[in-house]
C-alpha cells in the first residue's frame, strides 16, 4: 500500500483551491508612500504644465491650426524628408566603405578612413555645409585634360553643384563619418568564427561579407543607424548655410517673419518634426524585430524562452524534461 507525504500548511489567508502551487507563502508588498507622494505631484505638475500651454496667448493656438497645413510648410516637409532619406543613403554607403577599409590589411586604406573619420568627425557640421556651400567659389571648374597641356573637357561646378546637391553632400559626408564607427563595431561584433567557416567553404571575402558578415551585424547596427537617421532628420534644419531655403526650418520661419509671429510658427515646425519622428521610430522598432528575429528566440526572456518558461510556471512545478516547442 503506498501513502503519499501530507501537504504543507497553507499561508493564513490563501485559498488553497485556487492557487496553482499548493503550500506556497504569499509575499505582501510593502506600503511606500513616498512613490504615491511622488506620483501625485508629477501628475499635478503635468497639469499644470497643460493648463500654461493651453491657455497662454502668446503661444496662439489658432495660427498654429491655420499654418500647420499651409503649401510653403508642407513643401517644406517634403523637401525635409527628400534631403534626409538622400543624405542617409550617401552617409550609409560612404561609412560601409569606409568600415571595411578601417578593418582591412591595407596601411593605405586604413589611413584614408581613418583621416576621413577624424576630419569630418572633428569639425562642426555647420563648418562643413558652409564649405560645401562654397565650393563653387572654391573649385570654379572641373577639367579633364593632360597635365600642363591642353584641357579635353570643362565643367561650371556652379552648374553641377547646386544649392540642394551640395546640402546632401555636406549632410551625407559627415554623417557617414558617424556612421563608419556604428558600422565597423557592428561588423566586428559578429564572432571570427563565422568567418573562419566560411572561408573553409571556399566562399570569396566579398561573398562572406554580403551574406555572412552583415546580415548579423544588422542586429547590432540597426538601433544607432535609426538613431542617426532621426538626427539627421533634425540636423536638415540647418541646409541654410549652404543656402538651401525650401526646407521646414526655412518656410516657417519666412512665415513667422511675415507675421511677426514667431512662436507660433516654431510650434508648427516642432509638431512635423515630432509627427516624422515618431513615423522613423515605428519603422526602426520593425527593423530591429526583422534583423532580430533569429536571436529574439534564442533569449530566456522573449520569444519561444517565454512562452516555455510561462508554460512550466503556470504548471506549478519542474518538469524532469523540457517542454516541446511545438506543444506551446
Amino acid at each position: 500500500m503506498s501513502t503519499s507525504p501530507a501537504a504543507p500548511a497553507t499561508a493564513a489567508g490563501a485559498h488553497p483551491a485556487h492557487d496553482p502551487v499548493p503550500g506556497r507563502i504569499r509575499a505582501k508588498a510593502s506600503p511606500r508612500p513616498g512613490t504615491w507622494i511622488s506620483a501625485v505631484v508629477v501628475t499635478l505638475l503635468a497639469i499644470g504644465l497643460v493648463v500654461f500651454v493651453v491657455t497662454n496667448p502668446v503661444l496662439d493656438w489658432p495660427t498654429v491650426f491655420t499654418y500647420l497645413l499651409d503649401v510653403k510648410v508642407v513643401q517644406g516637409v517634403g523637401w525635409t524628408l527628400l534631403i534626409t532619406v538622400l543624405s542617409m543613403v550617401l552617409g550609409t554607403a560612404v561609412a560601409l566603405a569606409a568600415a571595411v577599409m578601417r578593418r582591412s590589411g591595407n596601411p593605405v586604406l586604413r589611413g584614408v578612413s581613418w583621416a576621413y573619420i577624424f576630419v569630418f568627425r572633428g569639425t562642426p557640421v555647420y563648418t562643413q555645409l558652409v564649405f560645401w556651400g562654397l565650393f563653387a567659389v572654391i573649385v570654379p571648374r572641373l577639367v579633364i585634360g593632360v597635365p600642363f597641356g591642353p584641357e579635353l573637357f570643362a565643367l561650371s561646378t556652379r552648374n553641377l553643384f547646386p544649392p540642394l546637391a551640395a546640402a546632401i553632400v555636406g549632410l551625407g559626408l559627415n554623417e557617414g563619418a558617424y556612421l563608419a564607427e556604428i558600422i565597423r563595431s557592428g561588423l566586428n561584433a559578429v564572432d571570427k568564427g563565422q568567418t573562419e567557416a566560411a572561408r573553409a567553404l571556399g566562399m570569396s571575402e566579398g561573398k562572406i561579407l554580403r551574406r555572412i558578415i552583415v546580415p548579423q551585424a544588422m542586429r547590432v547596427i540597426i538601433p544607432p543607424w535609426g538613431n542617426e537617421t532621426i538626427g539627421m532628420l533634425k540636423t536638415t534644419s540647418l541646409v541654410l548655410a549652404v543656402p538651401f531655403t525650401l526646407d521646414l526650418t526655412f518656410a516657417s520661419n519666412a512665415i513667422a517673419n511675415k507675421l511677426f509671429q514667431p512662436v507660433p510658427l516654431l510650434i508648427v515646425a516642432a509638431i512635423w518634426y515630432l509627427a516624422i519622428t515618431s513615423v522613423l521610430m515605428v519603422g526602426q522598432h520593425f527593423l530591429e524585430r526583422y534583423f532580430g528575429r533569429g536571436f529574439d528566440d534564442r533569449s530566456p526572456g522573449t520569444g519561444r524562452g517565454a512562452r516555455r518558461q510561462a508554460a512550466v510556471t503556470s504548471a506549478g512545478t519542474t518538469p524532469q524534461h523540457p517542454v516541446p516547442e511545438g506543444d506551446l
